[in-house]
């Protein structure tokens, strides 16, 4: 419940080391400063003073805030009192943020590259831009931890299953697909890599989702991926079969 923060005070014991200068201190006293409050701050400039405070109150991190004779806990301790968050007991293990983020980032590029080359930002070639920049960067998002990238993927790719090492080729795969799209180049190698890798995968995700009915997480972002396996992992793959398709097309009719 949010407690009335008028003219209260809070005491803050961050560690503020020469070698360490705690962030989650920082983003405390900066969140207690937002919600109104005078911060009494207590730096903790040796590992005997962090270590005795930890043994005082029987805890094992810092920073630790006290609010009145109340011990509120770390940041997300006071994230929970301050109702940003809801309690740990609550809180969902996944989450659509990182896809959104790249979908939004992958059109306002769509959006600037076809404003720079056509004065206009409602473009056919904006749209084709938005999927092939968001293959890419989805791509990225794989190559940071291909071996972790594969494993998750294993789950539910029914190629990989079959073939190991493909799991290991997609993201490359993706990415090359991604790049000769966004430059309109070697359509003759881009199509065909698109179009195999968003077949697979929509056949993948379809199957497990959908008649299987299994609760994955989707490695769409990468192997430590809270993303949930679904409608947005499904979209990633018919978008592929969209432009593995319609990029040649376009290339010989228009």
């Amino acid at each position: 419940m949010r407690r009335d923060t008028n003219a209260q005070t809070a005491k803050l014991c961050r560690m503020v080391m020469p070698g360490h200068l705690c962030p989650y201190g920082l983003k405390s006293k900066d969140l207690l400063e937002r919600q109104g409050f005078g911060v009494e701050d207590h730096p903790l400039e040796t590992r005997e003073e962090t270590d005795a405070l930890m043994k005082q109150h029987g805890v094992e991190t810092t920073p630790q805030t006290f609010i009145g004779d109340e011990r509120i806990g770390g940041y997300e301790g006071l994230r929970v009192y301050f109702d940003l968050d809801p309690p740990p007991a609550e809180q969902s293990d996944t989450t659509y943020q990182p896809v959104i983020a790249i979908f939004a980032v992958a059109a306002l590029l769509a959006l600037g590259l076809s404003w720079h080359q056509y004065d206009s930002v409602i473009t056919l070639r904006a749209f084709e831009w938005f999927i092939s920049i968001s293959m890419a960067i989805l791509a990225i998002q794989k190559l940071q931890d291909v071996e972790s990238f594969s494993t998750m993927f294993l789950n539910y790719d029914l190629f990989a299953r079959k073939w190991v090492r493909y799991g290991k080729i997609y993201p490359f795969g993706e990415a090359l697909a991604g790049v000769l799209m966004t430059a309109g180049a070697l359509l003759w190698i881009s199509a065909p890599v698109a179009l195999l890798i968003g077949t697979v995968g929509t056949v993948s995700v379809f199957k497990a989702v959908y008649i299987d009915k299994r609760e994955l997480k989707c490695a769409c972002v990468g192997g430590d991926s809270s993303v949930p396996l679904g409608f947005i992992s499904l979209t990633e793959n018919v978008m592929m079969i969209f432009m593995g398709i319609w990029m040649p097309v376009r290339a010989i009719w228009f």
